[in-house]
């Protein structure tokens, strides 16, 4: 059965954590993400026994508690958002720290980095238009959210933002690259025709499902 110290070690071993007893209560140990300061992991002892509070995937919810008479709804917290784990001994340490795992996920999600790791899939000789780039990102709503977050573009050399135009093929501003052609020249080092400050969507744009499947299957 997982300790305390060895449950908050997991925790903080996620990136970007760090712990904390913010009720001035040593009882009560959280772990948190930074820059959010969201907390993911709370840890306390209640009736002789040690207690998490991790918030589940919706779907999985009800999963866990049916499964696990020492997972109930949230203590202290919504009940509709968050499950508390009696830390009895009756749950494998997997599946404890499966929980945890998925509270972190959900906790740190940024629709931001969701855009990065969307963008990073455009591959070489190809481009992508703001909408795709939103739907490879898992929300066809957010196309001017990938504007903004490519703006903010903060490693470059990683993430290829010149490769996303609009939705008529057109390239983006020079300001958006530091200089006019600045991005025509990328894009014609990756091997695409630029005419006139435009690109041949019906050559050059991804197929959104092709990528999405060559991705399922890696």
């Amino acid at each position: 059965m997982l300790t305390r110290e060895e449950i908050l070690a997991y925790g903080r071993s996620f990136q970007n954590t760090y712990q904390e007893a913010p009720f001035h209560d040593a009882n009560w140990q959280l772990v948190r993400v930074n820059g959010s300061r969201k907390a993911f992991l709370w840890t306390y002892e209640r009736d002789g026994f040690l207690n998490i509070n991790v918030k589940p995937d919706p779907a999985w919810r009800d999963f866990w508690r049916d499964t696990y008479a020492s997972v109930i709804p949230g203590y202290h917290q919504s009940k509709e958002h968050w499950n508390t784990v009696i830390i009895d001994g009756s749950i494998p340490d997997e599946d404890i720290r499966r929980m945890i795992k998925e509270s972190y996920e959900i906790v740190s999600y940024s629709p931001t980095k969701k855009i990065y790791e969307a963008v990073c899939k455009i591959p070489r000789g190809r481009v992508a238009t703001y909408g795709q780039v939103a739907e490879l990102a898992g929300d066809k709503k957010m196309a001017r959210a990938v504007g903004n977050a490519l703006h903010k573009n903060p490693d470059p050399d990683t993430i290829p933002c010149y490769r996303v135009v609009n939705s008529k093929g057109e390239l983006a501003g020079a300001f958006a690259f530091g200089g006019m052609d600045v991005q025509a020249e990328l894009l014609r080092a990756d091997g695409i025709t630029v005419v006139d400050n435009k690109v041949d969507l019906a050559k050059y744009a991804i197929d959104v499902c092709e990528i999405e499947l060559e991705n399922h299957n890696k």
